[in-house]
């Protein structure tokens, strides 16, 4: 397993890591032993990087992640996030990112998690009626007890990020980037590397947009993601078509070019992959196999180019309460 180092002084991880969210019916319905297996089979070729939070299915990601790592527990890293507030009915209600409330939140996930610490503790989303230095602070106190190795960040803006670092070395920032969404190029990616901190990069698949994938049922969020919309999804079937060609010019499938393409933005980058069964699983990890030159990922950006994507990875209200998307508005 090709590895890369999170932060200046962070934890060596493997190159693409393992999204669980979908294994907990973000996506619609997951088998459990199958998950279960997926997660196994990734331990098994090197993968150690495994991402979930404790809002993803109300506490059942982690479950389910304790279960399938117990005895395994050295050979993975846990990457936790905390903060997002949901009623019985799954609806979302809001963020919680107060001192207090963080150390009850990883009270909880530890006892679910069946561990005695997590490696990367980070808020799901910045809380606008908290300062981050009072967040990154509280986990900070976790670091020095022993209950949190690292501290990390997601989606926050330039500035939400340098004053997070000051109060405590961050490792990474979490973020969407992809092929079709590549905002953080402006003033994001700039100031991570300027501190030293990686981005672990998810949506890299612009959640199955790039590859066809299926609304599957009402439990599926994608409902109320503009790109998946009508016209939207329409439109964006063109995107899906180019990839398929620049694919098979590489003897490659679509999930390894758009992966590949990304791993080749920087080696702090390291592309978080949701696959909830074993052969999505090993279709990723082929993109460690692509030797990409200069020529091909600009001939790869420029045919799945992000000026041709219809709509905004979320809708309106959760764009307006994103930090990152806040940052890049005042910046313009």
């Amino acid at each position: 397993m090709i590895t890369r180092r999170l932060g200046a002084a962070g934890p060596t991880v493997s190159a693409i890591g393992l999204g669980c969210m979908g294994m907990s019916g973000m996506y619609g319905p997951a088998d459990e032993n199958e998950s279960i297996a997926t997660i196994h089979e990734a331990i098994e070729r090197g993968v150690n990087l495994l991402d979930t939070g404790d809002f993803y299915g109300m506490g059942h990601n982690e479950m389910l992640i304790g279960r399938a790592a117990q005895g395994r527990r050295e050979q993975v890293l846990l990457s936790v996030k905390f903060g997002a507030l949901r009623a019985p009915s799954g609806a979302w209600v809001g963020i919680d990112t107060r001192p207090a409330a963080v150390k009850n939140f990883l009270a909880y996930s530890l006892r679910r998690l069946g561990v005695d610490y997590v490696d990367i503790y980070r808020p799901s989303r910045v809380d606008p009626r908290v300062p981050i230095e009072e967040t990154v602070g509280a986990i900070a106190d976790l670091v020095k007890a022993g209950y949190v190795r690292h501290i990390g960040l997601s989606e926050a803006g330039a500035e939400t990020v340098r004053r997070a670092n000051a109060v405590h070395p961050i490792v990474d920032l979490q973020i969407e980037y992809s092929l079709v969404t590549r905002g953080i190029e402006a003033e994001i990616l700039p100031v991570v590397r300027e501190l030293g901190i990686s981005v672990t990069a998810y949506g890299v698949l612009s959640r199955g947009l790039l590859t066809a994938s299926r609304i599957d049922g009402p439990g599926d969020v994608r409902h109320y993601f503009p790109r998946f919309m009508g016209e939207n999804l329409q439109q964006n079937q063109s995107l899906v078509e180019a990839l398929r060609t620049v694919a098979g010019e590489q003897h490659a499938t679509p999930v390894q070019i758009a992966t590949a393409w990304v791993l080749a933005q920087g080696e702090n980058i390291v592309p978080l992959l949701g696959a909830r069964r074993r052969e999505q699983l090993r279709d990723v990890l082929g993109a460690l196999e692509l030797r990409l030159t200069a020529d091909d990922l600009q001939r790869i950006a420029e045919a799945v180019s992000a000026s041709r994507v219809a709509g905004t990875r979320y809708e309106e209200t959760q764009m307006r309460a994103l930090d990152s998307e806040r940052s890049a508005k005042a910046a313009s």
